[in-house]
């Protein structure tokens, strides 16, 4: 006799997973707080390896590529260390030429504005156009900044509890290095080992799931992998093309900190619909306090030109095939993303909604299936 099959799952499996989560659930509400720090102990302990599944994931498409190329063209029979060593170097090549080259240009560029906004502020507020709009600028942008230096009090910041909160900071980089240099070995050996880790996860989803619902994870498994690996690149690619275009044409233009306006502009692309309207509101407050309403004007419509010509131009080439998910739904994963996991979590809520979306839409098409057979099949026994 076969053993019965709850939704493509072993009985006993299904059942045992149940108790395990009511008794997690029972324990976490039961101690609250010492469960909460259990987990986030476990969670800053595995971060290492978290960090390393992440660069083996980002860097697998490029690695495989390579080791694909060295097969068909080269006889060279062990090409796997190769093409992983390549892409590290070519990906700690790329980090260190923007940290040396572009990231020093962007920090004098947030100490300048620092330094100079209140000089900035009293020339949009002598100008007869722009003065109405100056207490708005002067409450919402200059206020903030301002209070926030002067709170910092530079005699404390030397004394021995600071010292030690120094002490500890530097253990702590020391530590940080350490996690990354982790990272670092567990995201190759990932990459080294991929087919028997993949065929791992492959004998174990198959061992405890039925025909149908083994049919179903590798679905939803490759799926979701598609669809993170070419929304997340996508996205990417299409915000250096941005940072790109808006700093060469802001710096045209005259624009000062144009090349930290056009990174920033960059950045907030990748969080869909909020980011581009949050980067050029910034930049064109930035340009207004800098040279005026003219060249704030000038820009503004360069950039929204741009944003346009990327929207409809440059982001559809570069993405092979769009998520089909609706505008209303990916506001919604945004909101509901940013809310609970910050600026990550909306990055990455667009890709998470449409697999959810893919989920929901499959398991609605089995059972409308199902219950159509059994129409059908009640059609046929009258």
């Amino acid at each position: 006799m076969k053993k019965e099959k709850i939704m493509g799952t072993k009985k006993w499996i299904y059942w045992v997973s149940i108790g395990i989560i009511l008794i997690i659930v029972y324990k976490f509400l039961d101690n609250f707080s010492g469960i909460g720090k259990w987990i986030l102990n476990l969670f800053t302990i595995l971060m290492p390896f978290v960090i390393g599944i992440i660069i083996a994931y980002v860097l697998y498409t490029p690695s495989a590529k390579v080791e694909r190329w060295f097969k068909k063209n080269t006889k060279l029979k062990h090409v796997r260390g190769l093409s992983i060593a390549i892409v590290y170097i070519l990906a700690i090549s790329l980090i260190a030429l923007i940290v040396k080259f572009i990231m020093p240009i962007i920090i004098d560029s947030i100490v300048d504005l620092v330094n100079n906004i209140q000089n900035y502020y009293n020339a949009i507020s002598a100008d007869e156009i722009t003065s109405d709009i100056a207490p708005w600028v002067q409450t919402n942008i200059l206020k903030p900044v301002v209070e926030y230096i002067q709170k910092i009090n530079f005699e404390e910041m030397f004394t021995p509890e600071k010292i030690k909160t120094y002490v500890d900071s530097a253990f702590g980089a020391i530590k940080t290095v350490l996690n990354i240099f982790i990272a670092f070995i567990c995201s190759i050996y990932i990459l080294a080992q991929r087919e028997s880790i993949v065929e791992f996860i492959d004998r174990f989803a198959k061992s405890v799931m039925n025909k149908s619902g083994y049919k179903r994870f590798t679905n939803y498994f490759s799926s979701g992998n598609q669809i993170f690996v070419k929304f997340i690149s996508s996205q990417v690619i299409d915000a250096i093309i941005v940072a790109a275009i808006t700093s060469i044409a802001m710096s045209i233009i005259g624009v000062k900190y144009s090349l930290l306006l056009g990174v920033f502009i960059g950045i907030s692309n990748l969080i869909p619909y909020f980011g581009a309207i949050v980067g050029v509101g910034v930049s064109i407050i930035i340009t207004l306090l800098t040279g005026g309403w003219q060249q704030a004007l000038i820009m503004a419509v360069v950039v929204i030109v741009l944003q346009q010509i990327d929207a409809n131009i440059i982001n559809p080439r570069i993405t092979s095939s769009r998520l089909e998910i609706s505008p209303l739904l990916v506001i919604f994963a945004v909101t509901v993303g940013g809310a609970y996991f910050g600026v990550i979590g909306m990055f990455i809520a667009v890709p998470i909604a449409a697999l959810i979306k893919l989920v929901i839409e499959d398991y609605i098409s089995r059972k409308l299936k199902e219950k159509e057979e059994i129409v059908e099949e009640n059609n046929n026994k009258e």
